[in-house]
């Protein structure tokens, strides 16, 4: 099949314009509803990676333990919370503390960490009901992705993209993974056209299919991305761009490149080992310079 590669010249040109005479709403707010008891550093990771990438406000949407426990160590992230079901994960009511707020946002990023209960696999389920009828522009990763694939929802909004890893496409599309791994193309174009939105299938060279079926994939990246809460940063990072007003698919492109691109730049300090979802992040700075001089 027909794709293009995403490069450092060509994505270029999609980074985010930043003026002077601009403020913290200039550059867009983003809404992350993220995280349970057992999944807190997921909520922390996507809610700094947005910021790091130029975003201008991010709101961590989740319970009260949580925003306890990670406000003392995240003081440039502002907090709401969320009706819970036994301190653990968002309560399947929790869906009106969102509407009372979601206008107050141009991106919203949903799934990392929330957990698979029932009680969250609800309010998930109606969250993406009304966002497929307001269609917000949306960054819908792991667990949000994991109940949509238990649910009837025959599409996600369409200014939204999704960022499954094979594992969590396999769900969706009820398609074995070796499958999946054997023709990335084939299956992120068919979830592409199926859903009606931008899809990102992550892994060795990620793909990018948009919602008008182009497809691109991805140069940039190693082995140091393998560890846990590199997707959550790769969210973080397609909202920050989103929220800046870049396009969803151009979002998409930059952001996974840019996510390679903070791999390889870690791991020639810290070695394909070592490096940490928290040190993807603290890579954003010296990737989005090696972009702007290419």
């Amino acid at each position: 099949m027909e794709y293009t590669e995403i490069t450092a010249q060509s994505v270029k040109a999609l980074m985010p314009q930043r003026p002077q005479q601009s403020n913290k709403g200039t550059f867009g707010k983003v809404l992350n509803i993220a995280g349970s008891i057992e999944y807190q550093g997921a909520a922390y990771l996507s809610s700094v990676a947005p910021l790091k990438t130029g975003a201008g406000l991010v709101t961590l949407a989740t319970i009260e333990p949580l925003i306890n426990n990670l406000a003392g160590n995240c003081p440039w992230v502002t907090f709401y919370p969320l009706r819970d079901y036994y301190k653990k994960c968002i309560a399947s009511d929790a869906f009106g503390d969102v509407l009372n707020i979601i206008e107050n946002y141009n991106v919203l990023s949903v799934g990392p960490g929330l957990s698979d209960t029932a009680a969250t696999n609800a309010f998930v389920d109606d969250l993406i009901k009304y966002l497929n009828k307001n269609n917000k522009r949306t960054v819908i990763d792991a667990d949000a992705i994991n109940v949509l694939s238990k649910s009837e929802l025959s599409s996600f909004p369409s200014d939204s993209v999704i960022t499954p890893h094979p594992v969590e496409l396999s769900r969706l599309i009820n398609t074995p993974v070796k499958d999946i791994q054997n023709d990335r193309i084939k299956y992120a174009k068919l979830t592409a056209e199926k859903f009606g939105c931008c899809v990102v299938l992550k892994g060795n060279q990620t793909v990018v299919c948009t919602k008008d079926l182009e497809v691109f994939v991805n140069t940039s990246g190693n082995s140091a991305l393998a560890k846990a809460g590199s997707g959550d940063v790769l969210t973080g990072i397609i909202s920050g761009l989103m929220a800046q007003g870049v396009s969803v698919e151009n979002a998409a492109k930059l952001g996974v490149y840019l996510h390679g691109l903070c791999g390889e730049l870690a791991s020639q300090d810290l070695s394909l080992y070592s490096v940490l979802a928290t040190d993807q992040i603290d890579y954003i700075p010296q990737a989005i310079k090696k972009i702007l001089e290419a």
